[in-house]
């Protein structure tokens, strides 16, 4: 496919024209600009529908359709459901477009008919209409709001996009635009199919209410194997380019609504992925060929075969399940029956909710057979899904399968059983569903030279490796550790045989007996006492002190052993805890204090549990060996009183449940998003080596103490690295090179490799310091190091020159930050290697004014300990008091200003007299923000001094005023600040009667109209919240019926006491904005509440 090459961009301008061209020249779609004038066509700027439009694609879709029927289905797609959260909104606004609306109409009989109306064509494109509308200005409750661009497709917005300045962090796209848009305009985003964001260097596409890290490349367009250059694509700034020729497409952009979007467990949206999107897509194609094949009777080599479905571990295999299931009911003729198989109970267990979870199927429908007999009934049926144990075909040796069903129209989907698949299990199921279609899901199919995934399934369908994955950022990367070589086995040469067997935790005795006769020697090293105690003693100490403190596993060699492990890390945890209380009893500096409690606080709460599966005379196997299995066995079958389970509260990121002890379980098939660290324990190699280490791939929003998940980390304590590096060779995208290191491109690096990435953002970082005049070195290297507070207050007032040099240096301090958390706890005995990690941030702290630095005594004391961090100090220098010289410059303390006490006039002429005026001007703004914060939570109509004050700051930003212009701005807007703060006692109202006053007045009031809009606030909120019967009860906003007692009260006094100036068109929308602003606050869990 051609391309459209966009030149490098300077402004959001110039990336909106540009993107213009391709929808209109490109893609077909109108475009109205609306900066100067609204050229929609919609009667209020509340309006997120173009109505006018919307009606008219309704009428020419259902030509037949009376008036009445169009009038609901308007009514119904444009009416505002406060009464629902957003995600509710969302989804109840999707089924409708995707589905129609139904309503009844009066057939020639005179007796109700049902009849949908379509809302969107989803099969013939032309018949709809596609609008791209830049600059709309949208109202929200109170403010408003003008997104760069939206799509609309038949008058609904479906797509909204923002841009920013190529200069400008992507991720403020999120922070400063998208998240305030969904708080001030969320009308909009009750339609929303897709978000995407763009600086034009780099795009990120996903659902309205995803976290930033769930935002993800769109990059290629057409097909999985195009294999995007991503510096070139950064170099010539076209990343948005291929996101909108990738879905705004009209074919692609219906296929994306109509199948690939779902409502999970209504709290979350999913949104499907480059590579889901584009591998179902191959795998539905696929279906409609073997369709096709088997109607003519051609190919018959591969009837039944319907591929492999090959992406690796976290890239969302299960979802892309349910994606491919829901085309094929969509758009395939037929009555259809998938059969989900897996060959173990927690992932069957798993892929079973993760279907209930998306609304596939219902908890009370009869879909998971407990037996053989059941099994063959519910494929006599019609039912859509059937999950299953592929164990459900067992049957006694020697006698002929019985055929179960000659039905050629169930689908069955394998996921990732792979020692199940190929033996007399998998024969069984292929006679019992003769005509059956097969298609296996992995993400690691058993290769080599015999290929049995290909041969049993047929051709692969789709690949996504883990390499990929990576670089998409659809899973995070691994680093891999390996620990306490004193207690390693040599075993390069481990025989496979011991990993094969040892990886099914229910050994028969046939294996058991195996591994005692030719590989005791290994297990009586690997499960001797004094090495396992070394190994709990190094969990210990690791797990409660590394950077980002997400959920472990420890994976040990069988179920004794998880059971002993456990018992020795709780016991040394005790005593680990112990130890640290006395740490902090002895003479150590405040620094080191703080540090440990935070450490000996997480230790306090964390949990910790075994999780095994069960088997017959369980007990009696564990006793013999010493071990009581009791009382976990009692943990793993008992839910809390909330009703969840270890699985839940291992899934859940706020339980205290941090550590697993397993062999098996929970290693295939589970997706536990904070899980960020491994020890392996345990012989392991190829596809269930990857299905292990998959466990700390998956990305999360969710920050432990303000501290993102970068990266997973791998542990080993058994040596398994050289099959690691054979594993990635075969499943990766990795390479086996020669020597004792992987590959650099390999998808896991060693742990080391986490230095040479620091060091190399520390690099970055001091050369963009240099390219502003800012020689970071000259702190460490000077004589007297941090005598001088004033070299900070120097560089920090260069950064703070311009709104864009201070987030470029947060994006470096950050990537700082999160790298050097990744190094711990191992750097803390290598610090003197990163000198200018402490200095990076130390100015970050004073950029963000967390520093009081008219404070010498405690400024005195933080030098101290960053000196005490092994920031090259000397003796002489760590004895001195008099070497820390008072700071150059002290900061006012804002926080502290009373502002009715604000002397304008002074501040601005002590301004002129200041030597960091960058930094006075950085404090007055936060002061500003800080204040204006506080008022807005009393008066929500104060949003408009936010809006001032954005254009102060813009102006400056852009080169429109000059450093002492823009302070003196401040300052000014400082005293319509203190104006404001004391208008409500000039008006004679309380802050609450303020606030509703102003909601309810409009321009050009009498003095005797303003005093009556002053009464009807003060009756309002004296019945409201003084008066019985009470209105305003807990939760009312909950309760349709409890809603519209509060509306009717409303009414009630407004009508009685608002001036007749008050026509009813003004008198409907005050008590709407009234009422509005009521339900807003009670869902925020705020005032509105008697």
């Amino acid at each position: 496919m051609a391309r459209t090459f966009i030149a490098n961009f300077i402004s959001e301008d110039q990336i909106e024209q540009a993107i213009l061209g391709i929808f209109t020249g490109r893609l077909g779609y109108r475009h109205l600009n609306c900066l100067l004038a609204d050229l929609t066509g919609r009667s209020m700027e509340t309006e997120v529908v173009i109505e006018p439009l919307l009606r008219k694609k309704l009428i020419h879709l259902n030509p037949a359709a009376p008036e009445a029927a169009i009038d609901f289905a308007v009514d119904q797609l444009t009416k505002t459901r406060l009464d629902q959260t957003d995600f509710q909104a969302n989804k109840e606004l999707y089924f409708l477009m995707r589905d129609g609306v139904t309503t009844t109409i009066k057939n020639t009989r005179d007796r109700d008919e049902p009849v949908t109306i379509k809302v969107i064509d989803l099969v013939d494109e032309s018949q709809n209409d596609y609008l791209v509308v830049s600059q709309l200005w949208l109202q929200g409750s109170y403010i408003r709001r003008r997104p760069d661009l939206i799509v609309f497709v038949n008058g609904l917005p479906l797509i909204f996009i923002e841009l920013k300045n190529s200069t400008i962090a992507l991720r403020n796209a999120y922070d400063d635009n998208l998240t305030n848009y969904r708080k001030d305009i969320p009308l909009l985003f009750h339609y929303n199919a897709l978000c995407i964001l763009s600086n034009g260097l780099e795009t990120k596409v996903g659902s309205f209410n995803s976290g930033y890290n769930h935002f993800l490349n769109w990059l290629r367009v057409e097909n999985e194997d195009e294999v995007p250059d991503k510096e070139r694509i950064k170099d010539f700034a076209v990343s948005l380019d291929y996101a909108i020729l990738g879905l705004c497409e009209k074919a692609r952009l219906l296929d994306y609504f109509e199948n690939f979007l779902l409502y999970y467990n209504d709290v979350k949206k999913i949104a499907a992925k480059n590579h889901q999107f584009l591998g179902v897509n191959n795998a539905a194609r696929n279906f409609g060929a073997r369709l096709k094949h088997d109607k003519e009777n051609t190919d018959t080599g591969n009837k039944g075969k319907l591929g492999v479905f090959w992406h690796t571990q976290g890239s969302g295999k299960s979802y892309s399940m349910i994606f491919f299931a829901r085309k094929v009911f969509r758009k395939f003729t037929g009555n259809y029956t998938f059969l989900i198989v897996t060959d173990r109970d927690d992932l069957d267990g798993q892929i079973y909710k993760n279907f209930v979870g998306a609304g596939a199927v219902s908890k009370t429908e009869k879909c998971r057979p407990q037996n053989s007999e059941e099994l063959r009934e519910l494929l006599q049926t019609n039912r859509r899904y059937i999950f299953t144990l592929i164990h459900k075909f067992r049957f006694p040796k020697g006698k002929a399968y019985p055929v179960l069903s000659t039905r050629n129209d169930i689908i069955v989907i394998v996921d990732e059983a792979h020692r199940t698949q190929y033996k007399d299990l998998a024969e069984n199921m292929r006679t019992g569903l003769p005509n059956a279609q097969y298609m296996a899901f992995t993400g690691t199919p058993l290769l080599g030279s015999k290929k049995l995934t290909n041969d049993w399934f047929g051709e692969n369908v789709s690949e996504y490796n883990f390499k990929q994955s990576i670089e998409d950022g659809a899973t995070v990367p691994l680093f891999y550790h390996k620990r306490v070589p004193e207690v390693l086995l040599q075993n390069d040469d481990l025989d496979d045989d011991l990993a094969e067997i040892v990886s099914d935790e229910n050994l028969s005795d046939a294996d058991q007996q195996r591994l005692e006769n030719e590989f005791g020697q290994e297990m009586a090293i690997l499960k001797s006492d004094d090495r396992l105690e070394t190994i709990a003693k190094d969990i210990v100490f690791h797990f409660p002190r590394r950077g980002y403190l997400g959920k472990g596993m420890v994976i040990t060699f069988d179920k004794f052993t998880a059971v002993k492990m456990y018992d020795k890390v709780k016991r040394l945890w005790d005593e680990e805890k112990r130890a640290i209380q006395s740490q902090i009893n002895s003479s150590i500096t405040q620094k080191e204090k703080e540090a440990l409690r935070k450490t000996l606080e997480w230790m306090r709460k964390a949990d910790m549990a075994v999780i095994i599966s069960e088997e017959a005379g369980e007990e009696e196997k564990f006793e013999k060996n010493g071990l009581d299995i009791r009382i976990h066995r009692k943990r793993m079958l008992t839910a809390d009183d909330n009703g969840k389970d270890l699985e839940d509260k291992f899934k859940e990121p706020t339980d205290p449940l941090q550590l697993v002890f397993v062999c098996s379980m929970w290693l295939t098939g589970f997706d536990a998003e904070t899980v960020s660290t491994l020890y392996i324990d345990k012989p392991m190699k190829d596809h269930t080596l990857m299905q292990t280490i998959a466990r700390a791939n998956r990305v999360t929003d969710f920050e432990i103490n303000g501290k993102p998940k970068k990266n997973g980390l791998i542990v080993d304590y058994y040596n398994v690295f050289k099959n690691l590096r054979e594993a990635f060779a075969s499943y990766g995208g990795g390479k086996i090179g020669g020597g004792e290191r992987p590959d650099e491109d390999a998808p896991v690096k060693e742990k080391d490799q986490l230095y040479v990435l620091l060091q190399d953002a520390i690099d970055q970082c001091d050369q963009y310091c240099k390219n502003i005049d800012i020689n970071l070195k000259t702190i460490t290297e000077s004589e007297i190091i941090f005598g001088k507070l004033g070299m900070f207050d120097q560089f920090a007032d260069i950064i703070l020159a311009n709104d864009d040099q201070k987030k470029q240096f947060i994006v470096y301090d950050n990537t700082i930050d999160a790298l050097y958390q990744a190094c711990l706890p191992e750097i803390l005995g290598r610090r003197k290697d990163f000198p200018l990690v402490a200095v990076i941030s130390y100015l970050r702290q004073i950029i963000d004014g967390k520093n009081q630095r008219n404070d010498l005594d405690s400024a005195k004391r933080r030098i101290s300990q960053l000196l005490d961090e092994s920031i090259v100090a000397s003796d002489e220098f760590k004895n001195s008091k008099d070497t820390i010289s008072e700071p150059s410059y002290n900061i006012k303390a804002w926080r502290q200003i009373d502002l009715s006490k604000l002397d304008v006039d002074k501040l601005k002429e002590e301004f002129k007299e200041a030597p960091y005026k960058h930094i006075e001007i950085a404090d007055l703004r936060a002061f500003i923000s800080n204040k204006l914060e506080q008022m807005m939570s009393k008066n929500i109509t104060r949003t408009s001094f936010a809006q001032k004050l954005q254009q102060i700051i813009d102006r400056y930003n852009s080169g429109g005023s000059i450093t002492e212009d823009y302070f003196n701005d401040l300052v000014d807007f400082v005293g319509q600040l203190k104006a404001e703060e004391l208008r409500a006692a000039r008006e004679g109202l309380s802050e609450k009667e303020l606030e509703i006053f102003d909601l309810l007045k409009k321009e050009n009031l009498t003095k005797e109209e303003d005093q009556k809009v002053k009464l009807a606030a003060k009756s309002l909120l004296h019945r409201l919240y003084e008066e019985k019967p009470t209105v305003l009860l807990q939760d009312w906003h909950k309760d349709l019926q409890s809603q519209l007692k509060v509306k009717l009260v409303i009414q009630d006094i407004l009508d009685k006491n608002l001036p007749e100036t008050y026509d009813k068109n003004v008198y409907d929308t005050k008590c709407n904005i009234v009422f509005n602003h009521l339900f807003v606050q009670a869902a925020n869990g705020g005032r509105a509440v008697a």
